[in-house]
């Protein structure tokens, strides 16, 4: 149920003041998510040009610092190499290395390799470096071939578990001979190598990652990524062009399945890759706050606009009230027309507008006053029954004549009278009824009306729309009510009499054909088998003969009150004429059939009349058979069945014979 609150603020809303600040609300909204959406997309465009061009700055950057990171290595490295060119003493190199520890700075540890490969001085030293052999290694295959510095694969270093890479610089004889190379070991976790990424605070969608050309990574900030490959070229086709080389800005997946920005830059003395990411929900973190403050800041300021939105809205309104009061004022009959005072000229056209319909609504009231004094006299003079109802259905007018027909006093409601309609007539009455009011068609129908006596009347009620022809605007309908209640019981008696046999009461001839047709429709309509049975009567002549016609009827009356009882009420027992008779069974087999006609013949044989002390008895020949597809009519079938009659009477009457449709054999039904 809805609270007082709740009713006003619906009360407010139906107003036009209220109607009109909504749509004022309505429309500001419209605008500013218009305003916003724009915003939003222009925003979008200027948005990720300067997150490119951030992404790009910021690949560079830390490209170009690690690059002089490596740089710087190799530096020394090439440095100190060119320091033990000229030694093959082990324990000489060792002495060289450890004169230049400072470079442990950079490096966690320095090595040299002889021509073959194997390792033959590290600093610090290390037990199990010594006589390791390298020569079957990618690394030295690059050193050896290409004669310049190279950074070999990530690995796990054995002891601290950090990923390490070896910086290899060759060592050339003077004779430009391959002699070995010093190895510097970097640690990508201690050794300061990423120290620039430490400056940045990567976030889920914002972050930076190193790559080697090969495919792994070597920096991710999470650490279950490092020393895993990259996404295959599928999944992130720009990250693939740029470890063959590239460099450049893409929009497109990320290597965390994300879309989003990413640039790429190389660091070429170690062959690696630097990568910045940045989603798309981090890039539009901005603009999206920025849209969301704009839209409760513009929101808040609708809601601030209402009151005077209100207020205005009110000042303008206002002649409209002073029109609503006069037009209540000449309702009520306290002013004749409206004067407004206003320089509207939308209202002031209103206000002519009213005043003439005004005037027209007087001449036509007076008018149909009139006439309405004028057709209640003649319907209460009329002796006719007579009514008037409105086009919503409701009867607002009897006259005496028709009240007294219906047995209702004039204090009745006027609709009760239909609740007194025959039920089996109500509903068809009502739905014509309602045709007729929403066509204006008359409405004609002969009906059933049980007054409150008990009395059951025919009525044939007539009404007809009343329109006035100037206007051709209808005012209601007028209706006419007839007593055909003697009429209809004539008409009644006169169809009974036409279908029956007036000494038996059975139907004749006509009423039974009648009967047929329809069982044959319907059998050949819904395959509703139904059977004919014909007999007539063994031995009557005599009794007309020698006891008169008087004898006759009596015998032929008593017979058809035994076969009316022993079939079923369903069933039509008919007297075509003289002494023959017929029998429908609908809904009936033949088997079904021929022992019903056996008990018939057996009943029959059982009645007798006297007339001067001689007992008279009649027995039947009797005749069955059943509707057939090949049946055009029921002459058919009554052939048929006759037929089988005149063979029963052959053979001895007193028999019952069943002729099958479609077979020409008969067969007789044992006692």
């Amino acid at each position: 149920m809805a609270s007082p609150r709740n009713w006003k603020i619906l009360a407010w809303l139906v107003t036009l003041r209220g109607r009109l600040v909504v749509g004022l609300a309505l429309t500001w909204l419209a605008i500013v998510a218009l305003v916003l959406a724009m915003a939003w997309y222009l925003g979008q465009s200027m948005l990720q040009q300067s997150n490119m061009d951030h992404l790009r700055y910021d690949s560079s950057m830390l490209a170009d610092e690690v690059s002089q990171q490596m740089h710087a290595r190799i530096k020394s490295l090439e440095r100190l190499a060119a320091s033990i060119d000229d030694q093959e003493n082990a324990t000489l190199i060792e002495k060289v290395l450890a004169e230049n520890d400072v470079l442990l700075e950079w490096f966690e540890g320095l090595l040299v390799a002889d021509a073959n490969g194997v390792i033959v001085a590290d600093w610090p030293m290390l037990d199990n470096r010594i006589g390791f052999e390298s020569a079957g290694t990618e690394f030295f295959r690059m050193l050896k071939g290409s004669r310049k510095p190279y950074v070999s694969e990530p690995f796990v270093g054995p002891v601290s578990q950090y990923p390490l890479v070896i910086v290899g610089i060759p060592r050339i004889d003077e004779d430009n001979r391959f002699v070995g190379y010093l190895g510097g070991i970097v640690s990508l976790k201690t050794s300061g190598l990423f120290s620039g990424l430490s400056r940045m605070q990567p976030r889920p969608g914002n972050y930076v990652a190193i790559m080697t050309a090969s495919g792994k990574f070597l920096y991710h900030p999470d650490q279950q990524k490092i020393m895993q490959d990259v996404p295959p070229p599928a999944d992130n086709p720009w990250l693939n062009q740029a470890l063959d080389g590239w460099q450049g800005q893409a929009v497109g997946p990320l290597i965390d399945d994300e879309s989003g920005l990413q640039s790429y830059s190389q660091v070429w003395p170690a062959g690696w890759v630097v990568g910045r990411f940045l989603t798309m929900n981090e890039a539009q973190t901005l603009l999206v706050g920025y849209i969301q403050t704009l839209w409760w800041a513009w929101l808040a300021l609708a809601i601030l606009m209402m009151p005077l939105l209100w207020w205005i809205l009110g000042r303008m309104l206002r002649p409209l009230r002073q029109l609503e009061y006069q037009i209540a004022e000449v309702g009520c009959g306290r002013r004749s027309k409206v004067a407004l005072m206003t320089s509207m000229r939308e209202l002031r056209d209103v206000s002519l507008t009213f005043n003439r319909v005004e005037q027209e609504r007087q001449v036509l009231l007076n008018s149909l006053q009139e006439r309405e004094a004028f057709l209640d006299s003649v319907l209460s003079a009329t002796p006719q029954g007579m009514f008037v109802a409105d086009f919503d259905g409701g009867i607002n007018y009897m006259n005496p004549a028709l009240l007294e027909m219906l047995g209702m006093p004039a204090t009745v409601q006027m609709s009760a009278w239909l609740q007194q309609v025959h039920e089996d007539d109500r509903q068809g009455a009502f739905d014509m009824w309602q045709h007729s009011l929403k066509t204006h068609r008359d409405f004609i129908r002969q009906l059933r009306f049980v007054r409150s006596d008990g009395e059951t009347l025919w009525l044939n009620v007539h009404a007809r729309v009343v329109m006035v022809s100037k206007t051709e605007q209808s005012l209601g309908m007028v209706g006419v009510v007839k007593d055909i209640t003697e009429r209809r019981e004539q008409e009644a008696l006169q169809r009974w009499e036409a279908e029956h046999d007036p000494l038996t009461g059975l139907l004749n001839r006509r009423g039974f054909e009648r009967r047929l047709e329809e069982a044959f429709v319907e059998y050949h309509k819904t395959a509703t088998p139904s059977v004919l049975v014909l007999f007539d009567l063994d031995y009557f002549k005599p009794i007309n003969d020698e006891g008169g016609h008087a004898l006759g009827d009596e015998m032929l009356r008593r017979i058809a009150q035994v076969v009316a009882w022993k079939v079923r009420r369903s069933d039509h027992v008919a007297r075509q004429g003289g002494d023959e008779f017929g029998v429908l069974l609908p809904s009936c087999t033949l088997n079904q059939a021929s022992k019903i006609a056996n008990s018939l013949r057996k009943a029959v044989s059982e009645i007798s009349v006297t007339y001067q002390r001689k007992q008279y008895a009649v027995t039947l020949s009797v005749g069955v058979t059943a509707f057939g597809e090949n049946d055009h009519s029921i002459q058919d079938a009554m052939a048929r069945a006759d037929a089988a009659s005149y063979e029963a009477k052959n053979n001895g009457r007193n028999a019952v014979i069943v002729r099958t449709p479609g077979r020409p054999d008969l067969q007789a039904v044992p006692d």
